[in-house]
C-alpha cells in the first residue's frame, strides 16, 4: 500500500502526537494515508522500535493527565504505520518511497537534528538529516518533480524557514544546478509549524503515555498540503500568538516554579503538581497569570486566547500522572528567565510587570 507520509524520526513524540493524528483521521477517512517512518540514526538499539511502530496490530498510546478538570485515562491504538525503513539499512527502499508515495514530509529529529558536520555530504548516504533530506529531494527532483509538503517538528521557532535555509545553503554547494534550487523554491513548501503536547515516557518496544492536550499549528500558505483533518490541527495565518502562548504561560510558569523552588530551597525532589499543592504558591501563580500575564496579551488583542490558555496551564500542571521535576526545570535558569519573562516584557512594554520583572532581576 503506498504511503503518502514520510515521517523521519521515531521519537515517542511523534508516536503520540501526528501519527495519533493520522490514525484517528484514518478511521474517518479524513488521512492522505498511511505513514512510512524512516529511522536516521542508524542506531542499532531501536531496531526493535522500527519493528513494532508497522506491526500489524499497531502500538498503544496512553493518554493520561487532566482536562476539563476531570482526571483523563485511556488507551489507543495507532495503526498509521504502514512501513519502518533504516536510511543505515534501507537506503534504496527510502529513495524510492521518497520520489514516488510521498505528498508530506514530518519531520522530528531531536536537539542536534539540525546539525551539518563539515563532511556531511561525502559518502553515499550523508551523515545529517538535513543532509539525508537534499540527496532524497534531488533524486526526487531527478525522477519527477512532484510537488511536496515539508512539516518539520523540531521545537526550532520558524522551524520550516530555518530547514529551508539549511537546504538551500547545502543545494548551492552539493547540487548547484539552477532549475533545482527553482524547484525547491516553488514546488517545496516549508511550513512553519508549533507543537505541543507532552509525552511523558515510551512504551517499549513503541508506544508512549501523553497528556490530553495536544496542538499541532501549522502556518497556512499556498500549495500547503496536511496529513490529515484532526480537531488538533490548526491551520493559522501566523504562528506567533501560539508561539507566545506556549512560551509566556506554561513556560513562564515552569520558570516561575523553578525560581520560588531555588530561591526556598525547596524539597530536592519537588514536583510541580506537589508544589501547587501548596495553597500559598498556587495563589501566587494565578494572581501573576491574571493582573501581568494576561493583561500583556490582551494589549495585543489575545486575552480570551490567553484565559483559555492558562485554565488549561493548570490543569496540565496538575497531571496526577505526570512527575515534572523542578530540579529539571531548572536548567539553564538564567537563560530561561530573559526568554520567558524579560522577553515578555519587551513584547509588552506598556503594561506593567512589577513581579515578573523582580524575578528576573530587572530593575
Amino acid at each position: 500500500m503506498p504511503t503518502p507520509i514520510v515521517q523521519f524520526g521515531t521519537s515517542r513524540f511523534l508516536q503520540a502526537h501526528a501519527d495519533l493524528f493520522v490514525s484517528e483521521a484514518l478511521e474517518k477517512g479524513e488521512a492522505l494515508g498511511a505513514i512510512t517512518v524512516v529511522q536516521t540514526t542508524g542506531s542499532p538499539e531501536r531496531a526493535g522500535r522500527l519493528a513494532a511502530l508497522a506491526a500489524p496490530g499497531g502500538y498503544s498510546v496512553i493518554i493520561r493527565g487532566r482536562q476539563d478538570g476531570r482526571d483523563i485515562e485511556r488507551e489507543q491504538r495507532v495503526v498509521s504505520v504502514r512501513r519502518a525503513l533504516s536510511t543505515a539499512t534501507d537506503w534504496d527502499a527510502v529513495r524510492q518511497v521518497f520520489c514516488e508515495e510521498a505528498d508530506v514530509v514530518l519531520s522530528n529529529t531531536g536537539d542536534t537534528g539540525y546539525d551539518v558536520g563539515a563532511n556531511d555530504l561525502a559518502g553515499p548516504v550523508p551523515a545529517s538529516f538535513p543532509g539525508k533530506l537534499l540527496a532524497l529531494l534531488h533524486e526526487r527532483f531527478q525522477t519527477n518533480r512532484r510537488k511536496l509538503t515539508v512539516l518539520p517538528c523540531e521545537l526550532v521557532s520558524r522551524n520550516g524557514d530555518v530547514l529551508k535555509q539549511l537546504i538551500l545553503d547545502l543545494q548551492a554547494n552539493r547540487y548547484p544546478e539552477s532549475d533545482f534550487r527553482e524547484w525547491l523554491l516553488s514546488d517545496v513548501v516549508w511550513a512553519n509549524t508549533l507543537v505541543d503536547r507532552i509525552v511523558s515516557e515510551p512504551i517499549e518496544p513503541a508506544g508512549a503515555v501523553a497528556e490530553p492536550y495536544a496542538l499541532w499549528a501549522i502556518e497556512n500558505q499556498p500549495g500547503l498540503v496536511l496529513p490529515c483533518r484532526h480537531p488538533a490541527i490548526l491551520v493559522v495565518d501566523d504562528l506567533t500568538p501560539y508561539e507566545k502562548l506556549k512560551l509566556h504561560i506554561l513556560n513562564l510558569g515552569h520558570t516561575v516554579l523553578a525560581d520560588v523552588w531555588m530561591k526556598e530551597n525547596r524539597p530536592a525532589d519537588e514536583t510541580v503538581k506537589a508544589m501547587l499543592r501548596d495553597a500559598a504558591i498556587r495563589q501566587r501563580l494565578l494572581s501573576l497569570y491574571t493582573t501581568e500575564v494576561i493583561p500583556g496579551f490582551a494589549a495585543k488583542g489575545l486575552r480570551r486566547q490567553a484565559e483559555a490558555y492558562v485554565a488549561a496551564t493548570m490543569d496540565r500542571f496538575d497531571n496526577p500522572f505526570l512527575d515534572h521535576r523542578l530540579r529539571d526545570i531548572a536548567n539553564h535558569h538564567t537563560e530561561k528567565l530573559v526568554r520567558r519573562l524579560v522577553d515578555f516584557h519587551a513584547w509588552t512594554p506598556d503594561v506593567p510587570k512589577p513581579v515578573l520583572l523582580d524575578i528576573a532581576g530587572v530593575q
